[in-house]
């Protein structure tokens, strides 16, 4: 008897590899195979190609879980209405599309709300199997809460030394941008952003300051105080905290504004007082929010979308939904897409 080889094994291709092959994110795939809007004609056709090409597909019989799952994972944000939020919601509701997973999604906006989210995790976990808190601060009590109703959980910011956490390096991102105002010149630098007052927000503002004053001291300035404003992360809010920084007699000669929303304000802000950005005003944001090429906003960027997919695909392997290797399922720091400054046209020498 002819003994036979096995047939061959192939990897089954994920929305990673199609996202990768067409240049385009993960919440790109999802919208475009799927036929939802907002997704140009030639970047569905362009995905639908490589889709094909790598023989990819959607399998949500091929995943799903064990009898008794919901199949279904609740993602918590501090607001929905924000450019950074919803796209990490976009990254995590194409991953749970990809495995046959619903996404809900709940708003804590402040410390009541959080509580209230944490007080329904029994009837959450009838509806949930895992939850994935994007910037929202656990407390000790809370963890104790979500461990006994043994709900699967990815936190994005926090490390609670519980669960697995996506860590974004905040201190860095505002160490990049203000040494990049200091190499220019500037020295006299403001802010738009306070620190999370709070407790319920993972402080991501006071980190992104805490890197600035960094920056500054090991270039022998002190931060001061007065030219840190609260800008509410909107753009409106921008807008007003801008103008009150520019209508000081001793108004900075650059901004960092600590999201890109902020920034779009400090441009208005500026246009308002007849002050020309860079001629008589640098500024810098952060994310690279899709209008701040079009603005020729200098900003650091920041891989969004991948925080959603990244915390999605954890909590899917933790809980055995997805047996790709690669993916962590012991608790610790997930890391994510590295941080880079894209100097663009709003920054110059003062």
């Amino acid at each position: 008897m002819v003994a036979t080889s096995p047939p061959p094994t192939f990897e089954r291709s994920t929305i990673e590899h199609v996202a990768s092959a067409a240049g385009v994110s993960v919440a790109t795939v999802s919208r475009a195979l799927r036929g939802l809007p907002n997704v140009a004609t030639a970047t569905r056709v362009r995905v639908e190609e490589v889709a094909r090409e790598l023989n990819y597909r959607a399998d949500p019989a091929a995943s799903r879980l064990a009898a008794g799952r919901s199949r279904a994972i609740a993602v918590v944000v501090p607001m929905i209405n924000s450019w950074y939020f919803s796209n990490v919601v976009a990254g995590a509701e194409a991953v749970c599309a990809e495995d046959g997973y619903d996404l809900l999604v709940a708003t804590a906006p402040h410390s009541t709300s959080r509580d209230d989210v944490i007080a329904t995790a029994e009837s959450l976990q009838r509806r949930v199997d895992g939850m994935i808190f994007v910037e929202v601060s656990l407390q000790p009590e809370d963890v104790e809460v979500l461990q006994r109703r043994n709900l699967g959980v990815v936190t994005v910011g926090q490390d609670t030394g519980v669960y697995p956490s996506v860590r974004i390096d905040n201190v860095e991102i505002g160490a990049i941008a203000v040494r990049h105002l200091l190499a220019l010149g500037h020295r006299r630098i403001g802010i738009l952003g306070a620190q999370a007052e709070d407790p319920a927000w993972f402080d991501v503002p006071g980190q992104r300051i805490e890197g600035a004053r960094r920056a500054m001291a090991d270039a022998g300035i002190v931060l001061d105080p007065e030219l840190v404003a609260e800008g509410e992360f909107t753009v409106e809010g921008g807008h007003d905290a801008a103008l009150a920084l520019l209508h000081r007699p001793d108004r900075p000669t650059a901004i960092f504004a600590l999201s890109d929303e902020m920034a779009f304000g400090a441009v208005v802000a500026a246009r308002d007082l007849g002050l020309g950005v860079p001629d008589d005003l640098s500024l810098i944001g952060v994310d690279d929010h899709e209008v701040a090429q079009v603005l020729g906003l200098t900003t650091v960027r920041q891989h969004v979308v991948e925080h959603g997919a990244v915390a999605a695909r954890a909590l899917l392997r933790r809980l055995g939904a997805t047996r790709r290797d690669g993916w962590p399922i012991t608790n610790g720091t997930i890391a994510v897409g590295a941080t880079e400054l894209k100097i663009r046209g709003s920054t110059r020498v003062p």
